[in-house]
C-alpha cells in the first residue's frame, strides 16, 4: 500500500529556509479557517510551517516561488499551494501529535489502485507529518452544484461511488461497527443537547434515545459492507474538466454500510434537495450498485443511515464550536436538524424521538 511514496525524509541539518523570502498570497478559505493547535503557543504553527517549507525545498531541490494557504478541514491538518517552476503542488502539514498520516497515505494508495483520482503522493515524511501532493485544483463541486445542473453532474459522482464501493480494497480497514456507530451517535446528546442546549435526556426520553440508536445501528450493520470514504460530499470533490473527479479528505475511511457515502453526498450541507429528487437518486443508485436489494428496503436503509449521519453531524458541529473553538459550524446546525425532522415522520417507530426533537428547548 506504500508504493506511491517516493521516500523523502529530513536530513539532520536541513539548509536554512526563510519563508519570509517567499511571497505568501492569501486566498479565501472555502470551508473552514486553517486548522491549528489552539492549545499550543501562537508561534508553533509558524515554526512548523517554516520547517515544512524547508523540507519541501529540499525535496524539490529549489524553494517554491510563492505559497498560499488553501482550504482547510476540521482537523489539525493544514494545506498550502506551492507555486514552483514545474507547476503547483500541495504541501500538507499534519502534526503527528494529533494523529499520524499513515491512514492518509494508505487510503490514497487504495483509491488510486481502484482507478480513482486521489492526489498522487510525491514525497511524504511520516515522522514529521509533511507531504508533497499532486494539486487537484480548487474547483469544488460545492461551488458548481445547483438545482438546475444536479441531474447532469451527480451521475458522474454516482459512478465514482460505484467504483469506490465495488473496486476499492477495504481489507484491514476499521469496521463501522456498533461501537463506532454508537460513539458517533453519542455526539448528539453529549455535545448538541447537553453542551449547546443544556438538555439532558433522562428516564423515558433516555430510553427512547437508546432505542433509536439500536435501530439505526442494526440497519447500518445489517446491510452489505464496502469501502466507505466517510466524508464524501461536495466540499471534498473537485471538478476537473475532461478528467476524473478529484477526491480528497479520505483518511478516515472504514469498512462499512454500502449506502453511507451516497447519503453523505445527497444530504448536502449547502443544498437541501426535495424529497422526490432524493428518492429518484436513491433508485438510480440502487439500480446501479445494488439491484438485488428491494427498492422499499433500500429507501429505508438510506433514510436510516441518513439519520445516523445527520445526528452525528449536529453533534460534531457543536463539539467543533465548544471544544475546538472553530467558528462557523453552529450556523450550519439548522439544516441538518431539519433533515432529521424531514425523515423521522416517515417512520412511525420514531414518533417518540420526533416528539423530543420538536420540543422548543431542543430545536436550534
Amino acid at each position: 500500500m506504500w508504493d506511491a511514496i517516493e521516500p523523502g525524509s529530513l536530513v539532520d541539518s536541513p539548509p536554512p529556509f526563510n519563508p519570509a523570502t517567499v511571497s505568501g498570497r492569501m486566498c479565501l478559505m472555502s470551508d473552514t479557517q486553517p486548522a491549528i493547535d489552539a492549545t499550543a503557543p501562537a508561534e508553533t504553527a509558524d515554526i512548523r510551517l517554516e520547517r515544512a517549507l524547508a523540507w519541501a525545498a529540499e525535496q524539490l531541490d529549489q524553494a517554491p516561488n510563492e505559497f498560499s494557504p488553501v482550504s482547510g478541514d476540521a482537523s489539525f491538518r493544514r494545506y498550502f499551494r506551492l507555486h514552483t517552476p514545474n507547476g503547483p503542488l500541495i504541501l500538507m502539514v499534519a502534526p503527528p501529535e494529533h494523529g499520524g498520516s499513515e491512514p492518509f497515505v494508505n487510503i490514497a494508495s487504495r483509491l488510486r489502485k481502484a482507478g480513482l483520482h486521489a492526489p498522487k503522493i510525491l514525497h511524504f515524511d511520516l515522522e514529521q507529518g509533511y507531504g508533497l501532493l499532486e494539486d487537484l485544483g480548487d474547483q469544488l463541486y460545492r461551488d458548481l452544484l445547483t438545482p438546475t445542473n444536479a441531474d447532469e453532474l451527480l451521475p458522474g459522482l454516482f459512478d465514482v461511488l460505484t467504483r469506490m464501493a465495488a473496486h476499492t480494497d477495504a481489507t484491514g480497514l476499521p469496521p463501522y461497527d456498533h461501537a463506532l456507530l454508537q460513539t458517533e451517535l453519542d455526539l448528539f446528546p453529549d455535545w448538541y443537547l447537553g453542551r449547546h442546549k443544556q438538555v439532558v435526556l433522562t428516564g423515558h426520553e433516555a430510553r427512547t434515545w437508546q432505542a433509536v440508536c439500536e435501530q439505526l445501528k442494526q440497519s447500518a450493520t445489517g446491510q452489505a459492507q464496502a469501502f466507505v470514504h466517510r466524508d464524501f460530499h461536495s466540499c471534498n470533490l473537485l471538478y476537473r474538466e475532461g478528467e476524473q473527479v478529484g477526491i480528497i479528505d479520505f483518511q478516515d475511511a472504514v469498512q462499512g454500510p454500502l449506502n453511507y457515502d451516497f447519503i453523505s453526498l445527497v444530504w448536502d450541507r449547502y443544498i437541501a434537495w426535495p424529497r422526490a429528487r432524493l428518492e429518484t437518486w436513491m433508485e438510480s443508485f440502487r439500480s446501479q450498485l445494488a439491484p438485488g436489494i428491494p427498492a422499499e428496503l433500500w429507501v429505508k436503509q438510506c433514510d436510516w443511515m441518513g439519520l445516523q449521519r445527520n445526528l452525528k453531524i449536529v453533534g460534531i458541529f457543536a463539539r467543533l464550536h465548544y471544544r475546538d473553538s472553530k467558528t462557523g459550524y453552529l450556523e450550519m446546525v439548522p439544516r441538518f436538524y431539519q433533515y432529521l425532522l424531514d425523515v423521522l415522520p416517515l417512520y412511525p417507530e420514531f414518533k417518540p424521538f420526533l416528539d423530543i426533537l420538536e420540543q422548543p428547548e431542543c430545536a436550534p
